[in-house]
């Protein structure tokens, strides 16, 4: 296995140092459960109304499976398997969009992933939230118990993030049933309140974390995390632009970051009006990329890809970048697993 940087191509791998060889063994580690965008790739109009020539990327599809596809991507979604000092491994989950059944079934099978300690929701679009009523089949579960008798599932949110999910599922926002009400199989969630503030970090299975606003449009607010001691993680998976604060923060407190995962949406429309940042391959600029290079990452992976990001050729011209700017950045795929000390 490579270590993550290695301009040959990502693989699954150790990052920062320590651990106890390549398996990953002793270490904590970040499965990236999706890496795409709210319409993940394929996207399915390009398979019903293929245009002509039809788009690679999609076809692919078709014939390549999705665990061997880099192109395959589902709502973004990072699960972080945090081995504790006492090594216990606790299950920290960052959002679960419209496909996170499917990231179950395919990355909790893989990477034998038996629950969800933890949620944290950096806000509260479909492709953050609309897995939420499936996170009941990754809670522990005894056949034929009633929801009280299962420990609900800490789940960290701002205040308009939960106002919203109340609207959308407030069955969801019960805590406790009743005595003498209905039994439903839903999922058991505690809910508690985070603050948009680098000030205000919270701890989830005995992870501390710094919420990070950034801007999602210019009249939205997302939240990205930063994360680890022993490794510095920043996680930005919705943004379009930084506040200076938000970047003077994560630059400044605590040293270099280790890793640095990133928004990159559109590969071809760097715009004012976007919702998130983007990558122009036609006009030679890439808000992403200009991020990476303000921040100082010692290594960066990027997330969010629509079906304009072929895997491959994009990490090509990516290689080139890195030896040029000194900063080795590469698309992040489903799937990968990269191990590291937090």
């Amino acid at each position: 296995m490579e270590r993550m940087g290695s301009l040959s191509g990502l693989k699954d791998g150790n990052l920062g140092g320590g651990g106890e060889g390549t398996s990953g063994v002793g270490l904590s580690s970040l499965i990236f459960l999706g890496t795409g965008c709210s319409n993940t790739v394929p996207n399915a109009r390009c398979l019903i109304q293929p245009s002509d020539p039809p788009c690679a990327v999609c076809t692919q599809s078709l014939y390549v499976p999705p665990e061997k596809n880099p192109n395959y991507r589902c709502n973004t979604s990072l699960l972080i398997d945090y081995c504790q000092d006492d090594g216990v491994h606790r299950y920290i989950i960052i959002d679960v969009g419209k496909t996170f059944r499917e990231q179950v079934l395919r990355w909790f099978t893989h990477h034998k992933i038996p629950q969800v300690d933890s949620i944290i929701l950096t806000h509260e679009h479909t492709d953050a939230i609309f897995g939420l009523d499936d996170v009941r089949i990754v809670q522990s579960f005894i056949p034929f118990s009633p929801p009280n008798d299962i420990d609900p599932t800490p789940i960290y949110a701002t205040k308009f993030t939960m106002d919203s999910i109340d609207i959308k599922f407030p069955y969801l926002m019960n805590k406790m049933w009743k005595e003498g009400q209905e039994v439903m199989p839903i999922a058991q969630l505690d809910w508690k309140v985070i603050e948009s503030d680098p000030d205000k970090t919270f701890m989830a299975s005995g992870l501390e974390f710094v919420p990070l606003p950034v801007l999602h449009g210019e009249d939205y607010v997302s939240l990205g995390f930063l994360f680890g001691q022993k490794s510095r993680v920043a996680y930005i998976s919705d943004a379009s632009r930084f506040p200076g604060s938000t970047e003077n923060f994560i630059s400044k407190s605590g040293g270099q970051l280790d890793l640095l995962i990133i928004d990159t949406n559109s590969l071809h429309k760097v715009s004012s009006r976007s919702t998130h940042l983007c990558f122009s391959v036609l006009l030679c600029c890439s808000q992403s990329l200009d991020a990476v290079k303000r921040i100082g990452p010692k290594q960066a992976l990027l997330i969010g890809m629509t079906h304009d990001y072929d895997h491959h050729k994009l990490n090509v011209l990516l290689a080139e970048w890195s030896m040029r700017e000194g900063i080795p950045v590469q698309l992040a795929y489903d799937g990968l697993r990269v191990f590291i000390d937090l």
